[in-house]
């Protein structure tokens, strides 16, 4: 019998050609690597220093030396990079599942400090990035970099990774640096491309005041149009599942729905040439608001861990992949005449990072704590811990420096090649070093009891600790829309209470207009076998 079996391997395995059997071996040692990823971290789920990024670069790299001394230094890789691969299949599971499982009262009770970061720290650090490259990278004898280079370079390092910053900071003891943290790391992202793509498709080789404004004109609609998308893709879907009510006959419908109207959404702003961060991510918001609501029991559950599944398997797969490309032997054969260059180009980027970020994060600090009591400011600690977080740079950068300065995944040029191998050098040295000291930088700054008792005083009631931002909880009625909220007598009082009027006056026009229409907790008629049916036989 085992003769048999074997037989038939070695026969299956001859008829298929040598590049289809490579692929084959490949993905067959890629999913065992991912396996390995998983058991590993859980295995240092308690670990002071390691986290699930660390693990799977650490698992890459030594993955790709293997690799590397069996093909005699040929290739480290299993796979060749891809940066249509990491943003039209692996980008989507995890902005959409940040925006689902935001909680979305966290969100945007901290929204206005959170854009200020994401939107506007993003371009202070964009711009710092790009100067400093421009006047220090081009004298390092590397080859003229072009003006669109320099702005690119802004771009891919002004992305942080928000999947390595999340998985430091815990949401239970920091709830306040979870979410600004977590808001920014999306919203930055999203910027960084929106950057990124306005850069590649204008004329920069006349800068003057009219090329800027169209920029930031182009950067405006990009940022506007993307965010509509989402929402009305989101609308969409909550619509049709609550017109139609799936669940009635197959959970398996409504949950396909909901899956490919979150990936429509992405594609559409692809084809759009927008931002499909910004659209997969507001739409996973409404759809968690509206969309979550509408279907049955069984369906919530589903989706819920479906969702968080294919977002956690694409986070691995991407540091996975990060760790083994960090050895390809290509890009530093095109620069291992220069060691010393390329060294001196990732000191000067690392630098330029830890610049652009402090250039923001302080004076936007200050900024932000001037329309805030003394207990809600930002103080020192915190803000050193929101620089430290957003240090870390990641697969988005890693996508972006590919596609700026490679083709299909392949470099010969020496400027090219030291630009992807410096890329490789900050987003591992961050990852790893930066990575490896947050925990324990967060300790020192924040220790738990203090900064509990800092929470509790600076929000109207302790009730805010036990909601931290990710999940699908339901907020309690009395913060929703309780009749107790204090009404703003006079300008003063509206801004200084801007926050809970604006989510007042919301919550009442979602109740009138938007809830009836689109359904949502509270207002999905009942129907036997419905999501409420379970509620309606608990009441009688």
């Amino acid at each position: 019998m085992s003769g048999l079996v074997l037989s038939s391997f070695f026969s299956r395995a001859q008829s298929l050609n040598s590049s289809d059997y490579y692929s084959v071996v490949s993905i067959n040692l890629f999913v065992t690597l991912l396996c390995a990823c998983i058991v590993i971290g859980h295995l240092l789920e308690e670990n002071r220093w390691m986290n699930e990024s660390i693990t799977a670069i650490a698992i890459g790299l030594c993955t790709g030396t293997v690799i590397l001394l069996t093909t005699g230094g040929k290739h480290s890789r299993l796979l060749v990079f891809s940066e249509d691969l990491f943003f039209i299949y692996l980008l989507p599971p995890i902005i959409f599942n940040a925006g689902f499982q935001v909680k979305k009262k966290q969100f945007f009770r901290n929204f206005m400090t959170i854009m200020l970061f994401g939107a506007a720290g993003t371009l202070v650090s964009f711009i710092i990035i790009a100067s400093g490259a421009s006047q220090l990278l081009n004298k390092m004898g590397i080859g003229a970099l072009e003006i669109r280079d320099c702005l690119a370079l802004g771009a891919i390092f002004s992305a942080t990774d928000s999947v390595c910053t999340l998985q430091v900071l815990n949401q239970d003891e920091t709830p306040f640096l979870y979410s600004v943290v977590f808001g920014e790391g999306v919203v930055n992202d999203a910027t960084s491309v929106v950057l990124f793509n306005a850069i590649q498709n204008f004329d920069l080789t006349n800068i003057n005041f009219v090329t800027v404004l169209q920029l930031f004109l182009n950067f405006s609609y990009l940022f506007i149009v993307s965010t509509i998308l989402g929402v009305v893709a989101g609308l969409l879907s909550a619509y049709i599942i609550k017109k139609l009510y799936f669940g009635r006959h197959s959970t398996d419908r409504e949950i396909a729905v909901m899956i490919l109207m979150a990936y429509l959404s992405y594609m559409l702003s692809e084809l759009f040439d927008l931002s499909a961060i910004l659209t997969v991510f507001f739409c996973g918001i409404v759809m968690s608001h509206y969309t979550w609501h509408n279907v049955t029991e069984s369906s919530r559950i589903t989706t819920k861990h479906v969702f968080a599944t294919l977002s956690f398997i694409s986070e691995i797969f991407i540091f996975l992949y990060v760790g083994m490309d960090a050895l390809d032997i290509e890009k530093w054969n095109a620069v291992k005449s220069s060691p010393g260059k390329s060294v001196g180009v990732s000191s000067i980027l690392l630098g330029l990072v830890l610049l652009g970020r402090a250039a923001f994060v302080f004076p936007l600090s200050f900024l932000s704590n001037l329309k805030k009591s003394e207990s809600e400011k930002i103080n020192l600690n915190q803000q050193v811990t929101i620089w430290w977080a957003g240090l870390m740079r990641g697969a988005v950068s890693m996508a972006l420096a590919y596609k700026q300065f490679t083709l299909s995944g392949h470099t010969q040029q020496q400027k090219n090649a030291m630009m992807i191998t410096s890329t490789i050098t900050v987003v591992l040295f961050s990852t790893v070093v930066f990575g490896f000291l947050t925990k324990p930088l967060i300790r020192f700054m924040l220790p738990s009891p203090k900064h509990l008792t800092r929470m509790l005083s600076a929000d109207s009631s302790p009730k805010s600790l036990q909601n931290p931002l990710l999940g699908n909880g339901v907020d309690s009625e009395a913060d929703l829309g309780s009749p107790n909220v204090p009404r703003p007598t006079s300008l003063r009082m509206l801004l200084t209470n801007s926050t809970h009027t604006v989510h007042h006056y919301w919550r009442r026009f979602d109740d009138s207009f938007m809830r009836p229409v689109f359904g949502g907790r509270g207002f999905v008629p009942f129907v036997p076998g419905s999501p409420t049916e379970h509620s309606v036989h608990q009441s009688t």
